[in-house]
């Protein structure tokens, strides 16, 4: 199967995050996405980022009863920061009857070069890259590289964060179920 590893915080996932993830799947040839919470991204301040297992649920809530979306807490049992080199190279060994695909914004594949061990990354995994504003794709690496022009949203989670801690609405913003939750769990508030 073609399944494609969104990675991310998901800090919390978001209506961006699957709008994304329902147009790769309707416009490429990846069967499955798995959405890969990362519990700790060498890029990000660890103590920002809510519980890994709480985001892990908010994702599972998101994507209830979707059979093309999967969430995985793969990155939680290997060593943190969570590399993705890593993580590739225990999903290959795991499922070797998996071809896997990585799923990244335009920004990311700017800063790809600075990965670990970004030219395994390259010569061993395709990229199904998606435009955000702003980010050109120059593939200068020589990746084996899928454009996708994704409907997008301005949207992060940092401003989802920001409203929930200001107490303003976040309807319409998150799925409704992970809206329910967040204020349930009362996540986010300072």
């Amino acid at each position: 199967m073609k399944i494609g590893l969104y990675f991310g915080s998901f800090n919390p996932i978001h209506i961006a995050h699957l709008i994304v993830a329902n147009h790769i799947i309707n416009e490429s040839e990846i069967e499955k996405i798995w959405f890969v919470v990362s519990p700790h991204n060498p890029f990000k301040h660890e103590q920002s980022l809510l519980n890994e297992y709480h985001r892990l649920h908010l994702v599972n809530l998101a994507i209830e009863g979707d059979p093309r979306f999967k969430a995985t807490d793969i990155e939680f049992s290997l060593p943190k920061p969570s590399y993705t080199v890593n993580t590739l190279a225990y999903l290959s060994e795991k499922y070797p009857e998996h071809a896997f695909f990585i799923i990244m914004g335009s920004d990311s594949f700017q800063n790809l070069h600075k990965w670990k061990n970004a030219d395994v990354i390259i010569r061993n995994y395709p990229l199904y890259v998606y435009r955000r504003p702003g980010f050109e794709i120059n593939n200068t690496i020589g990746t084996r590289l899928h454009i996708l022009d994704a409907p997008l949203l301005e949207l992060s989670a940092t401003y989802i964060r920001k409203c929930i801690s200001e107490g303003k609405s976040i309807h319409y913003i998150v799925p409704e179920s992970v809206r329910e939750e967040i204020e349930r769990g009362g996540y986010y508030k300072k």
